[in-house]
């Protein structure tokens, strides 16, 4: 997620303004400890190196580059920097969907002069298109896709400057974000929405949810509307997904601090105001300007409502009358996805990154085993948090956050998360973004988009960000994907092994370790791995969200794009780039394999109607011509 409102600062910016780090870290104490940078490249990039002390399935990348074949099925295509998406010869893109499109009967095309009335936002594709997941419901295919945040300008454009002008254009607002399901078929002319099934849904700012887990209860969780701190409305900041193997949606409350200001100063208590200090809640907001108009917004009234949001909400796209649950049990931070898989016993383990500068990687185990056929209404309620721990030598494990380790209850660990997991010394990141599972090897992938501050400044919590182990650049603007492989086969395992399966970089500007690693070329060159996901054929495909200014550092990039990479031979190629200032994020297949949808967030005019249309997020459909599965 990179654009805000309309101060147009990334959340990480706008963070740091209002809660300003420390200029300086004791990092000539870390550095003593710590190996070099350089020499720390050394040995995590030489991906056939048996210095690494690590398996060859894992590492048998890069080294043979040069001679493997490509197993592509595409050529690869230059940077872009125009208006338009582009893909490979022997492929075609559609537009399925665009923000303001009805999915309902009787709801009428987007007015371009007013950006659609409040009345019909909540039954419209909603804007910024993320995070989505396919479904196939009873032979009905069903896409559910999350609506991360507002343009204000572009969506209020009668508005000056994007400013809410009364109730109404907050709520408009509000209705524009959370999540869509919906149905789709394939006809003649390619993907349509069927605005008449009945499993089409939207899910905004107020619409019912259920609270779950250990933090459900909780004093913490208690409004004066919900004294039991069981129920709150909305979902909100909906940024990456993820799919539970009982075929539910998962979706990630991200940069949710923005919603909420305060009309006076707070009176808030010594816990509720460290955790307002270490999540970002501000007395002015991002500019949507809800707490003016929409007093659950206001802190200075209701000081427990931000905790009831930065969740992962389970929703079954199956039931368009269920209500869904925020699963506590998963902890309350900035989650960018949520990547489901079973270990060897059949209990769920999701891996979950925290997108924020020096920031954690968690997992979660739960207590019981899935079972197909069986209820699963507990098992994302009951289990173990964990947060990860990354040696320099290339070994990690995952810390268990228990009251006994942490002195913090069950409940207070669900909420403050955060501060539990720099209690136990977790690894500060570099903005963990989207993880990936293997459906064909047992390993993950983060994607750990950029940090300005490594080796600079601590993070929100005063927790340094020393240079090493995964995270070896000093301020990292170019990012790189981090890979591990569970002990044992076993995703619950506590122990791991790690590598670095790509550093972006450009080795036309720099002979140094920001050139990137060594599957970096000036063919492929990209900066801030963001979403991804990995296909059935153990593909991963990254997508981008950095700086397509195309100059000085980024000279080359292009576009954001969506980019194929190879875990065996090492090989990253680009498959597909996206309109000037948009974010390529989202992805997910039909069930036959034979189209691909992508996401493309807050792109610039003129895309996707033309000249003097206002610029629409969009969920695009790619097939090849020979109508073979896309990959």
């Amino acid at each position: 997620m990179n654009e805000m409102t309309r101060t147009k600062l990334t959340a990480d910016e706008w963070d740091e303004i209002n809660f300003p780090r420390p200029e300086e870290n004791e990092f000539d104490r870390v550095v003593e400890r710590a190996l070099s940078r350089r020499g720390f490249l050394g040995g995590v990039l030489a991906f056939g190196s048996g210095a690494l002390a690590m398996r060859a399935g894992l590492l048998s990348s890069t080294a043979a580059l040069a001679e493997e074949p490509s197993r592509f099925a595409f050529q690869p295509i230059p940077a872009a920097t125009d208006n338009t998406v582009h893909v490979p010869e022997g492929y075609t893109w559609k537009r399925l969907v665009s923000w303001g499109d009805p999915l309902f009967p009787g709801v009428a095309e987007l007015d371009q002069e007013s950006g659609g009335s409040a009345d019909d936002a909540d039954k419209v594709f909603g804007e910024n298109t993320d995070g989505m997941e396919s479904f196939l419901v009873d032979g009905r295919q069903v896409i559910a896709v999350n609506h991360e945040y507002t343009n204000n300008e572009v969506n209020l454009p009668q508005a000056e400057g994007g400013v809410p002008r009364d109730a109404g254009d907050v709520l408009k607002l509000q209705n524009l974000q959370g999540v869509a399901v919906f149905e789709i078929e394939e006809g003649p002319d390619g993907w349509t929405v069927v605005t008449d099934s009945p499993l089409n849904r939207r899910l905004t700012h107020n619409s019912p949810m259920k609270l779950s887990g250990p933090a459900a209860g909780h004093d913490l969780m208690k409004t004066e509307a919900d004294p039991s701190g069981t129920e709150s409305l909305g979902t909100f900041n909906n940024c990456g997904s993820g799919k539970t193997p009982w075929g539910t949606y998962l979706t990630c409350e991200e940069n949710f601090n923005g919603y909420f200001g305060a009309t006076e100063e707070p009176q808030l208590d010594e816990t509720v105001a460290a955790g307002y200090e270490r999540y970002g809640i501000a007395a002015e907001g991002w500019g949507y300007d809800y707490h003016k108009w929409d007093a659950r917004f206001d802190t200075s009234k209701h000081p427990n409502e931000p905790h009831r949001a930065g969740w992962i909400v389970e929703i079954d796209p199956s039931d368009p009358g269920s209500t869904p649950v925020k699963r506590t049990a998963l902890g309350r931070f900035k989650h960018e996805n949520a990547a489901a898989t079973l270990a060897p016993d059949g209990r769920v383990v999701v891996y979950m990154g925290d997108d924020e500068r020096g920031e954690f990687i968690y997992r979660f185990v739960s207590s019981a085993p899935y079972v197909p056929g069986a209820d699963t209404s507990r098992l994302l309620d009951e289990g173990q948090l964990y947060v990860a721990r990354f040696n320099d030598d290339l070994t990690g494990e995952w810390v268990a956050l228990t009251p006994e380790a942490i002195g913090m209850s069950d409940a207070e660990i669900a909420i403050f998360s955060r501060m539990a997991a720099s209690r136990v010394g977790a690894t500060t990141m570099d903005r963990p973004e989207w993880v990936a599972v293997s459906p064909v090897a047992i390993e993950a992938y983060c994607a750990l988009t950029n940090n300005k501050n490594r080796g600079v400044k601590t993070n929100a919590g005063g927790d340094e960000q020393p240079v090493g182990g995964p995270n070896p650049r000093e301020a990292n603007e170019y990012g790189q994907i981090v890979r591990w492989r569970p002990m044992n086969d076993d995703h619950a395992a506590d122990g791991f092994e790690w590598d670095l399966y790509v550093m972006a970089g450009n080795p036309t500007v720099h002979d140094d370790d920001y050139a990137g690693s060594k599957n970096i070329n000036e063919g492929n060159l990209f900066n801030s791995p963001d979403g991804m996901a990995i296909d059935s054929t153990g593909i991963v495909w990254i997508q981008t969200d950095g700086d397509d200014s195309n100059e000085e550092d980024f000279a080359g990039h292009g576009n954001n794009q969506m980019l194929a990479g190879d875990p065996v031979s090492g090989r990253i190629e680009r498959f597909l780039t996206g309109p000037k200032g948009s974010e390529v994020t989202g992805i997910c297949w039909s069930a036959d394999r034979k189209t691909m949808f992508v996401g493309i967030q807050h792109p610039d005019a003129p895309f996707p109607d033309g000249e003097g249309k206002l610029p629409r997020s969009s969920i695009i459909a790619i097939k090849r011509d020979d109508n073979a599965p896309v990959g």
